[in-house]
C-alpha cells in the first residue's frame, strides 16, 4: 500500500518549485492533494494536470495565506472536495535579501506576513479538521543556522517558523497531531534562478561547502516531506530536519 493512501493534503505555494514537487510526491503515494497558489494559476493547473495524468486526484485553489479569510477558504475547499484533511504543508514563502540599511517596513511586513502569519493562519484553519494522526509540515530554511549576510529579515522569518514548529508540536501533541519542519539548503527552483543564485558565486561557495557536492533539487525535499507525512514518522514531532546535502 502507498504511504499516504486515503490521506488528504493541502500544500501551500504549490504552483512551482518545492511545493509542486511535494504535491506530486504526495499524490504518487496515494494522497488526494490540494495545490494552493497565490497568483500563478497556470503553474498550479499544470501541477494538477501532471497529478491527474498519472492517475492521482488533485485540485488547484487560489488563496493568499496571509489573509485569514482566504486561509479558511482554502481549507474549506479541501474538505468540500475530499471530505477530510490529514496533512498540511506550509510551504508558501517569499524572500528578498537586503543589507540592514536597505530594509523597509514593506520589505519586513511582506515577508513576515506570508512566511510567518501565513503559517499560523493556515494551521489555525486546518486544525478544525485535522484529527488524530494528522501531520503539519512547515518549510523553513537552512539559513537559520547559516545566517548569510543581508538576510536578516528572511532569516528572521524562518527562525520564527522553527520556533512556531516547536511550540505547536508541544501544543498539539496531546491531540496526536505531529508538527515538524524541513530546512532546505539552496535548491534549484524557478525562484532561485530568478533571484540569480543558480550559477552565481553564492552557489559555487555553497557547493564547495556541501559534503554531497551539489545543490538540492525539489524532489530531494519532497522525499523528506513524504516521510514526515507518513506513518514512518509517527514518533517524530517538533523535529527540524535539515535537507541540505550536509551544508551547514
Amino acid at each position: 500500500m502507498s504511504k499516504l493512501s486515503g490521506k488528504v493534503a493541502v500544500v501551500t505555494g504549490a504552483s512551482k518549485g518545492i511545493g509542486a514537487a511535494i504535491a506530486k510526491a504526495f499524490a504518487a503515494e496515494g494522497a488526494n492533494v490540494v495545490v494552493n497558489y497565490a497568483s500563478s494559476q497556470a503553474g498550479a493547473d499544470a501541477v494538477v494536470q501532471s497529478i491527474t495524468a498519472a492517475g492521482g486526484k488533485a485540485i488547484a485553489v487560489q488563496a493568499d495565506v496571509s489573509k485569514a479569510e482566504q486561509a479558511r477558504a482554502l481549507i474549506d475547499a479541501a474538505v468540500t472536495a475530499f471530505g477530510r484533511l490529514d496533512i498540511l504543508v506550509n510551504n508558501s514563502g517569499v524572500y528578498a535579501f537586503g543589507a540592514i540599511n536597505e530594509i523597509t517596513e514593506d520589505h519586513y511586513r511582506r515577508m513576515f506576513d506570508v512566511n510567518v502569519l501565513g503559517v499560523l493562519l493556515t494551521t489555525q484553519a486546518a486544525l478544525k479538521h485535522i484529527g488524530e494522526g494528522g501531520s503539519v509540515i512547515n518549510i523553513s530554511s537552512a539559513v537559520t543556522s547559516l545566517a548569510p549576510p543581508a538576510s536578516s529579515v528572511y532569516t528572521g522569518t524562518k527562525g520564527a517558523v522553527d520556533a512556531i514548529t516547536s511550540v505547536l508540536a508541544n501544543e498539539l501533541g496531546p491531540r496526536q497531531i505531529r508538527v515538524n519542519a524541513i530546512l532546505p539548503g539552496i535548491v534549484e527552483t524557478e525562484g532561485t534562478h530568478t533571484a540569480g543564485f543558480v550559477g552565481s558565486d553564492f552557489e559555487r561557495t555553497a557547493v564547495a561547502q556541501t559534503p554531497l557536492g551539489r545543490i538540492g533539487q525539489p524532489d530531494d525535499v519532497a522525499g523528506v516531506a513524504v516521510f514526515l507525512a507518513s506513518d514512518d514518522a509517527r514518533w517524530l514531532t517538533g523535529e527540524r530536519l535539515t535537507a541540505s546535502g550536509g551544508f551547514r
